[in-house]
């Protein structure tokens, strides 16, 4: 897989019509700085708003998926990231004259063929991809719908598509190198829906763009010349523009694969799932997804990336049983000998729990004077590495963590169980009990060979080293 993030060599625009708002677009690719992500930019209202390409802007995903900030909103932006992810294009402005992207030929082809020909540059700063290692689910009983991360070392899809419909049938697809395959065999694949939809969909004002041209119109039900051309009159086209014709999709289109549906539905897929704001390292099996499913999925996958989001800027070769090595404590925490007082952390779940490892040896300096010939680890100390643990979780999700600070405000119930010794090694938990902006409260314990030797409640405040 790719190291480094890209971003276009030169910004290149297309010109068209917008499939669902039926209002004419401009769309124009720009290039963009390293960790920039994927912006969209309103350039025909005043003063341009912008609209970051992230799941936290979607408001809407009715036959696409649509992102917004207040009012400004922009529809059906599948295709477009479709193609960005797709081409491991990791920045991107993309300028708007309207609020939705000109759905071309319905597929993803176009914009790729529009960025390939602008040229690829590649950044200096590498890409900050989510390495999935565990399972992550999102299941929808009532829908059928489930969709599955599994850990991988690399990027692959597998889309199953069903919708017991004879005019269709089942159809699967899967992706196994984007490198090779997402260009010629996944962005050409066009948008579709049933023709019992199509009415439907034009009294809902859903697709005032739509045209046969634009879209794969699966002849589900058969209609007479009156119907025909009553939906004509719906969809705003010549009623001898449409032929129900003997192929089983309108006017006897030619399909591009014989599963083009399926390869579509994993065109959607990338598109939502570009919403991540990150690529991902993951093997993808999705069973009827939609845009619905899949928001809720790439929601699924940022919680889990926000769990883990000090393990991905400082964590970078993870070690068996290891979420923070000491290399990465260092780069966290302001704290150096001799008051960096814990070896790793092992566990930790956002804003809930982490469980760090302090080996408590001989050559600590506080040995030296604390008790001399009966060496006892001292209780304060027992009380930082506490403070220094929880210090850890409440930094998790900092932007300016080397500018950040976390300080003791309060310390309350500590109990000495049992003296800790040189040879010993100390696990300390630490649970989030309150969490208010800055401040939090938590109650931390240490153990030593699964035996309680301290615990206490503490309460600290995260601040900017220069206030």
């Amino acid at each position: 897989m790719l190291i480094h993030q890209r971003t276009l060599q030169n910004e290149v625009s297309l010109q068209g019509i917008g499939l669902h708002t039926g209002q004419e677009c401009t769309i124009t690719f720009k290039p963009a700085p390293a960790n920039y992500g994927y912006t969209f930019v309103r350039n025909d209202i005043i003063d341009c708003p912008e609209i970051p390409a992230l799941i936290d802007h979607v408001v809407d995903v009715r036959r696409g998926t649509t992102i917004a900030i207040g009012e400004v909103k922009v529809h059906t932006t599948e295709h477009v990231l479709a193609a960005l992810y797709g081409l491991q294009i990791d920045n991107c402005r993309i300028e708007l004259s309207g609020p939705e992207p000109p759905v071309m030929d319905g597929s993803a082809r176009p914009f790729a063929d529009a960025i390939l020909s602008a040229g690829i540059a590649e950044q200096d700063e590498p890409k900050n991809y989510l390495v999935i290692d565990e399972t992550i689910e999102f299941h929808n009983a009532e829908q059928g719908v489930d969709i599955v991360a599994l850990p991988l070392d690399g990027f692959r899809t597998t889309v199953m598509v069903d919708y017991k419909n004879p005019a269709l049938g089942s159809q699967h697809s899967g992706l196994f190198d984007l490198n090779k395959e997402f260009l010629g065999d996944f962005a050409p694949c066009r948008t579709f829906c049933f023709l019992s939809e199509v009415e439907a969909l034009a009294s809902q004002g859903i697709i005032k763009g739509g045209d046969v041209d634009n879209a794969i119109v699966i002849v589900d039900r058969q209609l007479d010349q009156q119907q025909i051309q009553e939906l004509a009159d719906k969809i705003g086209v010549d009623a001898a523009r449409l032929v129900l014709g003997n192929n089983g999709i309108l006017n006897n289109r030619e399909l591009r694969f014989p599963n083009e549906p399926a390869r579509h539905k994993l065109l959607d897929l990338l598109g939502d799932m570009a919403l991540l704001g990150m690529p991902v390292k993951a093997q993808v099996l999705a069973a009827r997804p939609g845009h619905a499913s899949n928001v809720e999925f790439v929601r699924q996958l940022k919680k889990y990336a926000d769990r883990n989001k000090l393990a991905r800027q400082f964590q970078h070769e993870k070690k068996a049983g290891v979420i923070f090595d000491i290399n990465a404590i260092l780069n966290i925490l302001p704290h150096r000998y001799p008051f960096l007082l814990i070896d790793k952390i092992v566990e930790f779940t956002l804003d809930e729990k982490i469980v760090a490892i302090k080996n408590v040896t001989m050559n600590e300096p506080f040995f030296q004077g604390h008790f001399p010939g009966n060496p006892v680890m001292p209780g304060v100390l027992i009380i930082e590495a506490m403070a220094q643990t929880g210090g850890i979780m409440m930094l998790n999700g900092n932007e300016n963590i080397k500018d950040s600070v976390v300080f003791f405000m309060g310390i309350d119930k500590a109990r000495f169980r049992k003296p800790v010794l040189p040879g010993d090694t100390l696990v300390i938990e630490a649970v989030m009990t309150n969490k208010r902006r800055s401040v939090c409260q938590f109650d931390a314990k240490a153990y030593v060979r699964g035996e309680l030797v301290c615990e206490a409640s503490l309460m600290a405040t995260v601040m900017n080293k220069k206030g």
